[in-house]
């Protein structure tokens, strides 16, 4: 008798443990999950033009092999538009589901020596990327030659 007691007096205590247990696991993923998204790219992202102010797509960012990659999910202005400005294999293709940007490499908070594409005008600028507003927001810098534009897109 005595034995089952102490035994039935541990179950409160195992229940505390586990619920505190769950608790710390739960903010610990958390915290993981801000911190990542801060400090990287990678994820979905409102495109913002920076000449119009219009939201026109939301492009995936994402890693392979050490290198960044963006591609077109979603087309929010002209939804199914194809590339009737592209060449080659590209020509009439649908624009989303088309990679745009690629090749960029982590450098000191930055991600630089990769390429974009602009299927609108069918133009390939060099590209560099860098996170702003805690990560909220990702500063998009096409060059050709000495010439640049920067677009700012929102994160998803």
């Amino acid at each position: 008798m005595h034995l089952k007691s102490a035994r039935t007096s541990l179950r409160p205590v195992k229940s505390v443990f586990a619920a505190l247990l769950a608790a710390v696991m739960s903010a610990s993923a958390t915290a993981y999950a801000f911190f990542s998204a801060s400090d990287s790219p990678i994820g979905s992202w409102k495109t913002i033009d920076d000449e119009t102010g219009e939201t026109k797509s939301i492009v995936k960012i994402y890693e392979v092999d050490g290198k960044i990659y963006g591609r077109v999910d979603r087309l929010l202005l002209k939804p199914g538009a194809l590339c009737d400005q592209c060449e080659g294999d590209d020509h009439n293709k649908p624009i989303e589901g088309m990679v745009v940007m690629w090749g960029l490499s982590a450098d000191d908070g930055e991600w630089s020596g990769g390429k974009i594409f602009d299927p609108q005008k069918n133009k390939t600028y060099r590209c560099k990327i860098w996170l702003e507003d805690g990560g909220r927001k990702l500063k998009v810098r096409g060059y050709l030659g000495p010439f640049f534009r920067t677009q700012t897109w929102i994160r998803q």
